[in-house]
């Protein structure tokens, strides 16, 4: 509607302007270039200095003799151009001796003058009636493909990037394996039908957000040598009822129609979730766009050459009609890459950057467990950055060693400023975090040591593992509460009292011990038993809370352990603190003045 307005606005602006333009045009007020009056005509044809007069309408071209000199004037619109000079006193045989020429005016300009007052309002008309039929034109056509797929076609309009392929994906080798096992059977079907296989209808990538599920089907889009559909979970689900089905059935339609064929649903939570555990019933909208894929997958009319590609990061909410064999035969599982593969990532993503000469990615891979495969690219963005902001034509290796900490804790606050007390306090509360790591067995290396506030830390303690570990002991949870602690332990035995700063590690602390006796069964007195059923709405993908399955007297229990685990952790950080004073004065001191202590530094120190 607003647009509308808008349209008719402009065009009665321009009408008028128009309108206005013609108008002024014809005014006897209009100015002219070289007008003079008719009594001053009169005195020059009396004077014999007017050669030749030409009557248009109302306006008069003057030639003069005196070197064919031009001038204009302008009669009485009612009376003629004799009339109108023998009133003013012309001589009438001085006006007989001028050559006087009367001419009708014609072309564009007379039918512009003449028609165009009576052609605007009907033109306004026709205009307003065209636009409103083109209006609704337009809004029939977008209901009609209102259900029509919103799949699109890999490669087509290609934008000349270079295409992913299998090499171009580090890691992942297991789940390589499995889709391009997929990928050879549509380009070799007998080499598999001679014994009886079938292709497998659906793949389901499953992994934690960043580890490459997308990027994985974009190189299975390129290796393929068949028609490759992507679309979004989100693009079938819309307010309207039976929408999200009839693109569902639209999808397939075209991917059959271009067999064998691949269609990549990213995001597939977004309409596969768990049917029945939603806000209403079978009329829900994203049930039905459910139960329509769920058919097409394998239903009275399956088509065996579209095979379905999905990801999602949160399997656990997905229908189980949906994960049984037939619909989604295979689950590959992506995880957090191993050290060599965050080395081969590295690589990769730093191909199109200069790294200067001794440039060591073994040991930023080595920093950086835990990481996924984007945040790996995202580390190598941020030194780059770092590099341009230092006017370096060379990314370092300092700059991609800061870039994991503003990647991990966030970038550095120079701004915040402490007092002399408070620079004093988080010295000596970083310092017992890292005497305590170094003191402690299953703790991991101390790399790093500072006291300049990075994102919401005031000061910080970077410990990391030397090799990639997938489970954890007692041991080792045993010593990183006494680490945890180890800075609460510090401020209260060196200044007598506590501050605000150990809050977030008490907070840590207390979630890792009662996991350690509700979850791990890491308790002698309660045993190997889990505690407590976590309640969850699948609508919301999110857990609401937990249920309790146990008595008051187990919750009593629970609490002892948990108090006792925080307890003797407190006790060993405090007996390490208190035998190695000396060690924490000096590490606080180098800390105060120096701000930060690398990891050769700091072994220096503590010898």
């Amino acid at each position: 509607m607003r647009s509308i307005i808008k349209y008719i606005a402009i065009v009665f602006l321009l009408l008028l302007v128009l309108s206005g333009l013609v108008a002024l045009s014809n005014s006897p007020f209009a100015p002219g270039e070289g007008e003079v009056s008719l009594t001053k005509l009169v005195n020059q044809i009396n004077n014999g200095e007017v050669k030749d007069i030409i009557v248009r309408g109302e306006r008069l071209e003057i030639t003069l003799t005196a070197e064919d000199k031009k001038e204009t004037s302008k009669k009485e619109a009612s009376a003629s151009v004799s009339e109108t000079l023998l009133n003013l006193g012309v001589d009438k045989i001085k006006l007989g001796q001028i050559n006087l020429d009367v001419k009708n005016e014609t072309g564009a300009t007379y039918y512009l003058v003449n028609l165009l007052p009576i052609l605007l309002p009907f033109l306004l008309v026709i205009f307003l009636f065209w636009f409103m039929f083109r209006q609704a034109q337009r809004g029939s056509m977008q209901a009609m493909s209102f259900g029509k797929s919103r799949a699109r076609l890999a490669g087509e309009g290609g934008n000349g990037k270079k295409k992913l392929t299998f090499k171009d994906v580090a890691g992942l080798t297991e789940a390589k394996e499995e889709i391009a096992e997929v990928v050879e059977f549509l380009r070799d079907p007998q080499k598999f039908q001679k014994l009886g296989a079938r292709i497998p209808r659906g793949i389901l990538l499953i992994g934690s957000p960043g580890t490459g599920k997308t990027l994985l089907a974009k190189a299975v889009a390129n290796e393929a040598a068949v028609p490759f559909y992507f679309v979004s979970g989100s693009e079938f689900v819309e307010m309207f009822v039976g929408v999200g089905a009839n693109r569902v059935r639209d999808t397939f339609e075209v991917a059959k129609k271009t067999a064998p064929s691949i269609i990549f649903v990213d995001e597939i939570d977004a309409v596969g979730r768990h049917r029945g555990a939603g806000l209403g019933g079978g009329h829900d909208e994203r049930e039905q766009t459910l139960n329509q894929i769920l058919v097409e997958m394998d239903g009275f009319d399956t088509n065996d050459a579209v095979i379905v590609v999905a990801a999602t990061n949160r399997p656990d909410i997905l229908d189980p009609a949906l994960l049984r064999p037939g619909r989604f035969d295979r689950r590959i599982i992506l995880d957090e890459p191993s050290l060599k593969d965050r080395e081969a990532i590295l690589q990769i993503h730093a191909t199109d950057k200069p790294l200067a000469k001794g440039v060591n990615l073994k040991l930023v891979a080595e920093r950086t467990p835990g990481f996924s495969g984007a945040d790996l690219a995202n580390l190598l963005n941020e030194a780059a950055i770092l590099a341009a902001r230092k006017n370096q034509t060379e990314v370092s290796q300092d700059n991609l060693f800061e870039a994991i900490e503003k990647v991990m804790l966030g970038p550095e606050r120079r701004s915040h400023i402490f007092t002399k007390k408070e620079k004093e306090i988080t010295a000596y509360h970083e310092a017992g975090h890292a005497l305590v790591a170094i003191s402690m067995p299953h703790t991991d290396p101390v790399h790093k040591v500072s006291i300049v506030s990075r994102g919401r830390a005031g000061g910080y303690t970077l410990k990391l593992p030397t090799e990639d570990r997938h489970l954890r002991t007692k041991s080792e949870f045993e010593s990183e509460l006494a680490v945890l602690l180890g800075g609460y332990i510090s401020e209260r035995l060196v200044f007598n009292e506590l501050t605000t700063g150990a809050s977030n590690d008490l907070k840590v602390a207390s979630e890792l011990a009662r996991k350690m006796v509700t979850q791990y069964g890491m308790s002698d007195k309660l045993g190997p038993i889990v505690f407590g059923e976590k309640e969850e709405l699948v609508f919301l993908g999110k857990d609401l809370g937990s249920e309790r399955n146990y008595s008051n007297e187990i919750a009593f229990q629970i609490d002892s352990e948990v108090k006792g685990l925080i307890t003797r952790a407190l006790k060993k950080a405090g007996e390490i603190i208190s035998k190695k004073m000396a060690t924490l004065e000096k590490i606080a001191k180098e800390l105060i003045a120096k701000e930060t202590l690398e990891q050769k530094e700091f072994y220096a120190l503590v010898g």
